[in-house]
């Protein structure tokens, strides 16, 4: 039967989504919602396209475009997420999904577009990739994940010494964690955290689209300090793995031992709630959240990103590590909460 792609509709979405349920490459991050959630929490356009062969869905392909002044105009599969890339039942359909990308770039006037792989594309993914010219980045992000027992005790004692006693030492103090679905107090958090670390945060109001989209596949873990809270992470669920994406501390957190003991408390209560993978998501080589997660006892997975560039376009380089930003980074370090907050998501952006 011929082979056609659709672009995704809402009567489609259900069968999207169990298309990606089924797949073995299939993430949290191809789910047909992040269409919604993009275009309604940063205005920018998506190009979600299916391929359906007798009915049936045999492809999927969640692509936006991100287009701002300060940062270009790139496709990207999947926008502010760590993975993605289409995800194919044949070689046919994944040659079909690649070309139907690439054919893109002329009518938007992307310079490039990027598939966010996590695990390297099968032989058929792979040959439809280099046949359409498309090329690699090695060696910048890598993603920590890990099997997870049922067990509480099982998962502490595979923490390594230093870091379990970290989480220990939030244990002794006291600290207590709650789960629910408050985004506005992760917000209050997070906004602290990531301003201390020089990065534009987010609007509020991106939180609560991705907690509405996912709904029970989504929720929000706090820990408190005798009724303060001063630690909080959004997670996500896809089918036996917790995704702890959004999160971030206060200077009482860090004094507290509250972000080790606030991972601990979502792999603790992943594991009770069936859990069996811990994604701790992806991090640059040689930043500090790498040496975090290495320290947890999970070892560095390379990421495999693959670009297929416009004439003249280059591979973007929108990352802290680009010595272009450090002065943005040093200034932005120096704001006060209230003006990176109002200055934050305009910029954040186009950082997709």
């Amino acid at each position: 039967m011929s082979l056609t792609i659709r672009p995704l509709d809402p009567a489609a979405a259900p069968a999207w989504d169990r298309f990606v349920l089924a797949h073995r490459d299939g993430t949290f991050f191809h789910r047909a919602a992040w269409h919604r959630v993009i275009e309604a929490a940063f205005g920018h356009r998506t190009h979600y396209v299916f391929a359906e062969r007798d009915g049936a869905i045999v492809g999927v392909l969640p692509l936006g475009q991100v287009k701002t002044l300060l940062f270009g105009n790139t496709l990207i599969s999947t926008p502010f997420c760590v993975y993605g890339g289409p995800l194919a039942a044949d070689a046919e359909t994944a040659a079909a999904l690649a070309a139907h990308a690439a054919g893109l770039l002329p009518g938007t006037r992307a310079r490039a577009v990027e598939f966010r792989y996590r695990d390297p594309p099968d032989a058929a993914g792979a040959a439809a990739l280099d046949a359409g010219g498309w090329v690699g980045r090695p060696g910048l992000y890598v993603t920590f994940r890990k099997p997870i027992a049922a067990a509480g005790d099982t998962n502490l004692k595979a923490i390594p010494r230093k870091q379990r006693a970290m989480v220990r030492k939030g244990i002794q103090r006291g600290l207590t964690s709650v789960v629910d679905r408050d985004t506005a107090r992760l917000h209050r958090i997070y906004a602290e955290s990531v301003r201390n670390l020089g990065t534009p945060v987010f609007a509020p109001r991106y939180f609560r689209l991705l907690a509405e989209a996912f709904g029970e596949d989504c929720d929000v873990l706090t820990v408190m300090d005798d009724g303060t809270p001063i630690a909080a992470v959004l997670n996500f669920y896809f089918r036996d793995e917790v995704l702890p994406y959004y999160g971030g501390g206060t200077a009482e957190a860090r004094a507290r031992a509250g972000n080790d003991f606030m991972y601990w408390e979502v792999m603790r209560r992943a594991a009770a709630r069936g859990c069996r993978w811990f994604d701790f998501g992806r991090s640059k080589e040689g930043t500090g959240s790498y040496a975090f997660k290495h320290n947890w006892g999970f070892a560095p997975q390379p990421l495999h990103y693959r670009f297929h560039l416009a004439p003249g376009g280059t591979i973007p380089e929108l990352n802290p590590l680009n010595p272009k930003f450090r002065l943005f980074i040093a200034a932005w370090k120096r704001l006060p909460l209230p003006v990176a907050k109002l200055l934050g998501p305009p910029i954040v952006r186009g950082l997709g």
